[in-house]
């Protein structure tokens, strides 16, 4: 008999190869957490030996779950998220979850659309990125009475549970940082704020700190660059190049503060000889570029990991709540931001 030809693998195969009944291979797929280890070691050897795929399908008709959580983000072009997705991907998966992981764009439309995408998938949970959305979405998500947790963002006036951190603390914190090295004249750079809270939330906080310090940002140094650390070179190079020059130069994220440190390079300026530059996010690579950044750390890996954990107890324990969560964030002074010097 040809390989085409062979039966293929079901749960009672995949049962009498590892010597377990048919309802513990079932709770191996639904409930690892349940199972001893070295039980959990035996079915997967044999539902590797065999090649076993379960239906999905077939299980979400008669009620089970689907074993997939659903996580939208902004974008995936950049590692922003990467952190935060792959510590929730790690969390969920420990309680036998993957992850289906979609970006929109920034678009609230998008967003809509994958996530209907998502619960026709009969997704068992849904995360969301930010606290603001369309109420198109709140209002499918409260429809269907599906689990869900807003990361990344935190407010306790949320209208879903959230885990993350407070972005308008986090660009208060840098800009008192820069104040408290003697700076006056300074720039800001932020991304496009529409449709990003977080954005929003660190410009308030900055813009509000260097206010009540009576610092006014001139109007040609306030930049709005997108997420890009070339755009974010060309700019800052731009602004470098002008007679007037700030002091420092205060970067709505890392990715933004990693471009600007390239572009004051790119004028023959040092960093922070001739000019401070700080960013906010401490993400990967922000300590080792040079100088290392100075920043606010999100705590991402906390994040990722607390709503991972909270999202899968409240989809395995129906009575299991998510409650909001603050995940502090922390100033990280590093080398490229020093002292004025007149």
């Amino acid at each position: 008999m040809s390989d085409k030809d062979k039966k293929k693998a079901d749960i009672i195969s995949v049962a009498k190869a590892a010597k377990v009944s048919a309802s513990t291979v079932s709770r191996y797929f639904n409930h690892p957490e349940l199972l001893k280890s070295s039980t959990r070691r035996r079915i997967d050897s044999a539902v590797r030996k065999q090649g076993y795929i379960r239906n999905r399908a077939a299980q979400t008709i008669h009620g089970i779950r689907s074993g997939t959580i659903g996580v939208l983000v902004p974008t995936i072009d950049h590692a922003i998220f990467a952190e935060v997705v792959q510590a929730f991907s790690d969390a969920v998966e420990t309680q036998g979850f993957t992850i289906l992981l979609a970006s929109h764009g920034y678009s609230a439309k998008q967003e809509y659309a994958v996530l209907r995408k998502f619960l026709e998938h009969r997704v068992d949970g849904v995360v969301l990125t930010g606290l603001e959305h369309d109420e198109a979405v709140f209002q499918l998500i409260e429809s269907q009475a599906i689990p869900a947790v807003l990361i990344w963002n935190h407010s306790e006036a949320a209208r879903l549970p959230c885990i993350g951190a407070d972005n308008h603390l986090a660009g208060r914190l840098i800009a008192e940082h820069i104040l408290s090295l003697g700076h006056r004249d300074i720039a800001c750079m932020f991304p496009p704020v529409s449709g990003n809270d977080r954005a929003q939330g660190r410009k308030l906080g900055v813009m509000e700190a260097l206010a009540n310090a009576g610092v006014e940002v001139r109007p040609e140094w306030q930049l709005e660059t997108v997420y890009s650390i070339s755009a974010s070179k060309r700019d800052t190079s731009a602004l470098l190049s002008r007679q007037k020059r700030p002091s420092a130069i205060i970067c709505g994220n890392d990715i933004l503060a990693t471009g600007a440190l390239y572009g004051a390079q790119a004028c023959g300026l040092s960093v922070p000889a001739n000019v401070s530059i700080v960013g906010i996010g401490d993400f990967k690579g922000s300590s080792e570029i040079e100088p290392p950044l100075s920043t606010v750390r999100l705590p991402a890996v906390r994040i990722g990991q607390e709503a991972g954990q909270a999202l899968a107890n409240a989809i395995t324990q129906k009575e299991a709540g998510i409650a909001n969560l603050h995940c502090m964030p922390e100033l990280v002074v590093r080398a490229s931001s020093a002292r004025f010097m007149a």
